[in-house]
């Protein structure tokens, strides 16, 4: 590089500093952070389009409709000899795809989504695998497309969030701005899937940042605007359900949303439960490969659609029929039942698919029911039940995810009405309320605390640094082939009197010590490679978390760790004591955080 001619180096000149500059202004300010998060909108928004259609493509390919749950039980337009009995082989078909895949690629992918979020942002710097963007999205849409009762809610915010933490760290950003923008991912998923840009940003506030720091809020909600506007440039400016004009007829309706809010709160609790039992007793019945589990566990999956068939997919048409009063109470009742069981069982099976569009589902159901109920004994004092129905879906998600804003606000934009925002607000501050009287936890953090990972509990300043913020680059490696004397004199570099070794591969094999080396210099017939001296010495992954930093640096206080990138392979830096020190005293002047987290490119 030091002998390039006059006119090379003038353009090398040139070239190098805009660019360091830009990568500068892009990474440190926040004109930079609020232009990634509107690309992240961006792509979010595109993403949700191209899910729709991959939704869309999947059921015409199993049953010849856009949407089969509203139709009843009749055959498939692709299937016709098959008669209604396609039902029970869809979902088998649908799982031998996607469980290979799920299972060998992308196991996050596996389930309904938000929680990994949730995780990533909480115990791993903000750090999703980047293939998770195609992955969840093909496997959702052919479990969706494949009768699967889930909802496309879920999928699309986690691949909104796995594309803004790509972005951050291509851009090899800061962890506190890898969250931010996995935020942004989650805000623009919501906001282009349900055309609801206010909803979006409450949610990733609410559900995935879990604060309201107003320097996040500016570009979540950029994210959320951008990703509308891309999502209603294609699918149109209208709302995703036809629902019923919403009015109060007297005030004593308040009291009797008041009531529905607690009726509706018990039952999203319970659906959190049954979703986990109808789990762990598929966990406790399959003894199998886990990539076949999907195609087995469709069997019992199709019977049940061929008894249900309006658990097919997502299941908006039925949803839109019960608001509609077109459903009885002992239909809506069924119906109510039927999608816990049918959207535990898709879980439970290994599907792949959101809890929150169902969790909507189980709130029209119960809320139109009550909405009947109370109609029939008030007929001239109450509204149509498919009021009590919409204000039912908003306490239901209060009451499953104890997000109350985001549900309030979610109803509202679906809706477009004022009127309901009194009583919608006393119903899911009541469902909310008794959500926490019932149960400690929620749909997506008890999936977590299953897990041993508890995402409530209080955070120290320094719990959400992570390895990459605080370990120092590694000097230098070799590899096994290397001469004693080559490794000595690497050795002799070395600040920690340890060296790592890579294999011919480019992964890490151990590390080499000064005093093993001295060692076999004083043997009679010393080792041509250094090979056989490499002694396994843990590692710490990019993403570990501080207190496991602690942990794992037990027993290795003098020497430290090397840090590993996300995939295990190439060494990136090494941690000490004396980096964690560094966090609890900073010292003025010195800055970490300059270690990436991904292989380098």
């Amino acid at each position: 590089m030091l002998s390039l001619d006059g006119a090379r180096s003038s353009r090398l000149r040139i070239s190098l500093p805009p660019r360091s500059t830009f990568v500068t202004w892009l990474r440190e300010s926040a004109g930079g952070v609020l232009s990634l998060a509107m690309i992240v909108g961006a792509a979010t928004g595109v993403a949700a389009i191209g899910f729709r259609y991959l939704i869309v493509g999947a059921t015409r390919f199993f049953t010849g409709y856009d949407d089969y749950s509203g139709l009843g039980r009749v055959a498939s337009g692709h299937w016709p000899a098959l008669g209604f009995w396609f039902l029970l082989f869809a979902p088998v078909l649908a799982g031998a795809i996607y469980g290979p895949i799920v299972y060998r690629f992308a196991p996050e992918a596996r389930g309904h989504g938000v929680p990994e979020v949730m995780y990533a942002v909480s115990e791993r710097g903000g750090r999703i695998a980047p293939q998770v963007v195609v992955l969840k999205a093909l496997a959702s849409a052919l479990c969706i497309g494949g009768g699967g009762s889930v909802g496309r809610e879920g999928p699309i915010v986690q691949i909104g969030s796995a594309a803004g933490s790509a972005i951050a760290q291509w851009t090899r950003l800061d962890t506190s701005r890898v969250r931010l923008l996995v935020a942004c991912g989650a805000a623009g998923g919501i906001a282009a899937t349900f055309n609801a840009p206010l909803a979006g940003p409450f949610f990733a506030m609410e559900l995935i940042l879990r604060n309201f720091a107003a320097e996040s809020f500016g570009a979540v909600v950029l994210s959320s605007v951008t990703a509308s506007v891309v999502g209603r440039a294609v699918l149109g400016d209208h709302a995703f359900l036809s629902l019923p004009a919403f009015a109060v007829r007297n005030p004593v309706e308040y009291p009797l949303y008041l009531l529905l809010g607690v009726a509706v709160g018990v039952v999203g609790v319970c659906f959190s439960k049954v979703l986990y039992l109808i789990e762990d007793a598929c966990d406790w019945v399959w003894r199998g490969p886990e990539w076949a589990r999907p195609a087995v566990g469709g069997l019992a999956l199709g019977g049940l659609l061929i008894a249900l068939p309006q658990m097919y997919g997502v299941g908006y048409p039925v949803l839109e029929n019960a608001v509609q009063g077109k459903y009885l109470i002992g239909m809506l009742l069924v119906l109510l039942i039927g999608k816990m069981v049918a959207t535990s069982l898709t879980i439970g099976i290994g599907g792949s698919g959101g809890v929150f569009a169902p969790t909507l589902f189980i709130g029209a159901m119960a809320g139109t029911a009550f909405g009947q109920l109370a109609h029939q004994i008030l007929p001239t004092a109450t509204e149509s039940a498919g009021a009590y129905g919409l204000v039912g879906m908003g306490a239901a998600l209060a009451s499953a995810t104890r997000a109350p804003i985001t549900a309030v606000i979610i109803l509202f934009e679906l809706t477009g009405e004022y009127t309901i925002i009194l009583p919608l607000m006393a119903a899911v501050v009541a469902a909310t309320g008794i959500s926490r009287l019932l149960s400690t936890d929620t749909i997506y953090t008890r999936k977590l605390l299953r897990r041993g990972v508890d995402i409530e509990r209080p955070h120290t300043p320094f719990s959400t640094v992570v390895a990459a913020d605080i370990a120092h680059p590694t000097v230098e490696t070799i590899t096994d082939t290397a001469d004693l004397v080559t490794a000595a004199a690497a050795l002799e570099r070395s600040a920690v009197g340890l060296v790592p070794v890579l294999g011919s591969d480019g992964r890490y094999r151990g590390c080499l010590s000064a005093r093993d080396v001295a060692e076999s210099l004083d043997d009679p017939e010393p080792p041509t490679t250094i090979s056989r001296l490499v002694k396994h010495l843990p590692t710490v992954a990019a993403d570990t978390n501080f207190h496991d930093i602690v942990t794992a640096l037990a027993g290795h206080g003098g020497t430290g760790l090397p840090v590993v990138d996300t995939e295990h392979t190439a060494v990136i830096g090494w941690v000490t004591h004396e980096d964690l020190l560094s966090v609890l005293h900073p010292t003025p002047g010195v800055q970490h955080g300059a270690v990436p987290s991904a292989k380098p490119r």
